[in-house]
């Protein structure tokens, strides 16, 4: 039996794990940024539900934050979605975004997992790229100041 390959970045930092938990439940502040970008909804406690819109009507997703252990852990549930750029344009609803805090050694690591997104979907070339975009070049510099956010 073939093992499901969902998406999965790691990221190692010099911040504390408190500051990574707090700079992932402000979304607003990393999943946005590009010119058409819209972003509504709260996303810090259980329950939260938010939605995110990009590229002119391109991409719509809707989600909910089903677990939040503070400092290690927050789950997203992906509720709905529109991705016009696919043939299955609602691929993503039932997966879940997975955010993972830990320590090792002096560093903390940061675990971002996608779960549902795979090579077997059609979504994965498109979107795994993206991902990876928001997580280096958005996140990370976000955790990589001492700025409180």
């Amino acid at each position: 039996m073939k093992a499901i390959s969902n998406f999965t970045q790691t990221l190692t930092m010099s911040q504390t794990p408190e500051k990574v938990f707090e700079v992932i439940l402000k979304v607003r502040k990393w999943w946005t940024g590009y010119h058409d970008e819209t972003f509504t909804g709260m996303t810090e406690k259980l329950n939260d539900e938010f939605t995110f819109h990009a590229g002119n009507g391109a991409h719509y997703s809707k989600q909910k934050i089903v677990e939040i252990i503070p400092n290690q852990k927050v789950v997203w549930l992906i509720t709905d979605s529109a991705l016009s750029f696919l043939e299955k344009t609602d691929e993503w609803p039932g997966t879940k975004v997975i955010f993972e805090i830990s320590t090792d050694a002096d560093k903390t690591k940061l675990t971002f997992t996608h779960e549902g997104l795979t090579p077997e979907v059609e979504c994965y070339n498109s979107c795994a790229p993206v991902w990876t975009e928001y997580l280096h070049n958005k996140l990370l510099p976000l955790l990589s100041t001492d700025k409180v956010i």
